[in-house]
């Protein structure tokens, strides 16, 4: 396994590691009202989450958020490994746009005006996934 970024690499892992560290720093100290907010969204997609304290939900997400930003900032943490964390985060961001209701236009997985927010999580998914195969394919064919 490769453990520097590859030049192509850098620029996806530096606008999603951006962002992540941002969206985590953001949250970090939220108060009750925040985290209420934060953590029903969740519960409506995933129930089970619903067992979890609102404040520690948001917590673990926030610090969850810095360490996958870091991860993406830092150049030799793999991509292989940093791809796969974003991507597993991505989904899970995917799964919250296609179980909440509301978010999609009916019949369909087009964003509704309520999920656009939030349907633009998939370049995410898609930078992941990139990161993923780029190291599969470089491995396969060194």
């Amino acid at each position: 396994m490769r453990y520097l970024a590859r030049p192509h690499q850098i620029p996806p892992r530096v606008a999603v590691g951006a962002y992540f560290l941002d969206s985590g720093l953001s949250k970090f100290d939220a108060d009750e009202e925040t985290a209420q907010g934060v953590h029903g969204m969740a519960v409506r997609a995933y129930p089970f989450l619903g067992k979890v304290d609102p404040v520690l939900f948001t917590r673990v997400l926030s610090i969850s958020e810095m360490a996958l930003g870091a991860a993406l900032l830092t150049p030799v943490v793999p991509s292989l490994v940093a791809g796969a964390a974003l991507t597993g985060f991505a989904g899970g961001l995917i799964g919250l746009y296609l179980r909440t209701p509301g978010m999609t236009r009916p019949g369909g997985v087009r964003p509704s005006d309520q999920g656009k927010a939030v349907a633009k999580d998939v370049w995410l998914l898609g930078i992941g996934l990139g990161l993923v195969v780029d190291e599969c394919v470089h491995e396969c064919a060194g």
